[in-house]
């Protein structure tokens, strides 16, 4: 029952959100070290960070 509390789902929410960041933000950091950044690549990073962002929301416009 405490799972079904909004606070709870917010919390969850923010916790899978910023793993997801944590996450790209690594995988764009080792992209820039170990890649040489071309115009297409620059737009994958972009998109890669927009899905994140979208995934993070859909898991709380579920929760909710």
């Amino acid at each position: 029952a405490i799972t079904e509390a909004g606070a709870v789902k917010l919390a969850e929410f923010g916790l899978v959100f910023l793993l997801a960041v944590h996450m790209f933000g690594g995988l764009r950091l080792m992209a820039m070290e170990w890649l040489p950044w071309t115009a297409s690549q620059k737009t994958f990073a972009a998109v890669a960070t927009a899905v994140s962002f979208l995934i993070a929301c859909l898991f709380l416009m579920k929760a909710v």
